[in-house]
């Protein structure tokens, strides 16, 4: 579930509370949420390292490693030597544990960073559908640049937006989902953007006008805006950082509402699986 003010909200969380902090220890419990490393080979690259920042990219939390202050000059002269790429998917997230946490948070924790203050870094995942990769700076780029653009990019303007949207044939709710054109953007705020901008979910991308397309587009960004503001969406799983649940849910006027009246008309929301399989929720006398 956890979209792109999920992601941002718990990769904000962790750069405020853990960068700077050395990994003393490693400890792999469930090594099938690992990617491009075994549990020794993770354990043993990162162990030493101090984590240097944790940013957002679509819905990936990144953390940036750096070697030691402690460590030998030459080795404090090679290139950052890696990146944590966790993709969290549907009920994974990052919490920092000084102690406190619940057993029963703790029975789905997958891996563990031991930091030297004595603090954990924990990636919990119920279902353990997400993924925590070890990538170099190199590898990382290949990968991100097979993502699309950033929606709350300033470098995606009105005009950059039309265009992604006018080339596609796709309805315009998937082309919204579509990572590899538009990164970070799930199944709720996709359903939220469309009914604020009152268009149709399942509409041709490419029949949206001129005007509806910047309409989407800033609605699109306001949602988002919206969301981190409020520490992202929380229905069952998702947590941010500290272990708290985001208040978004209190504002979402379709994602989750099918048959209730719309905020809008009153009229009962429609909820559907037809478009891309996912619920779809939409006012059919608002959404055009």
């Amino acid at each position: 579930m956890p979209e792109l003010p999920e992601t941002e909200t718990i990769a904000r969380d962790l750069d405020a509370m853990v960068c700077g902090a050395t990994i003393a220890g490693v400890e792999v419990r469930k090594a099938d949420v690992l990617r491009e490393a075994d549990a020794e080979g993770f354990a043993d690259a990162l162990h030493g390292l101090t984590i240097a920042h944790v940013w957002r990219r679509a819905k990936l939390i990144v953390l940036d490693m750096r070697h030691a202050a402690s460590a030998a000059p030459e080795t404090l002269a090679t290139a950052p030597p890696w990146r944590v790429v966790v993709q969290p998917r549907f009920t994974g997230g990052m919490i920092v544990d000084d102690g406190s946490l619940s057993e029963a948070d703790r029975a789905y924790v997958a891996v563990t960073l031991h930091l030297h203050d004595g603090r954990a870094l924990h990636y919990r995942d119920v279902r353990r559908l997400g993924t925590v990769a070890l990538m170099s700076p190199e590898r990382f780029t290949k990968y991100s640049t097979a993502l699309g653009a950033e929606p709350l990019d300033p470098k995606l303007g009105d005009t950059e937006f039309s265009g992604l949207v006018r080339e596609s044939r796709q309805a315009i709710k998937v082309f919204l989902m579509d990572q590899k054109r538009l990164a970070g953007v799930g199944n709720i705020y996709a359903n939220e953007a469309l009914w604020l901008a009152g268009i149709d979910p399942s509409r041709e991308a490419r029949t949206l006008s001129e005007q509806e397309r910047a309409t989407l587009r800033a609605q699109l960004c306001a949602v988002l805006t919206a969301s981190i503001a409020a520490r992202g969406t929380s229905f069952r799983d998702y947590r941010d950082a500290r272990g708290e649940r985001g208040s978004f849910v209190e504002q979402l006027a379709a994602y989750g509402r099918a048959g209730e009246p719309c905020r809008s008309c009153s009229r009962r929301l429609v909820g559907t699986h037809a478009i891309d399989g996912r619920s779809t929720v939409f006012c059919s006398y608002c959404q055009r």
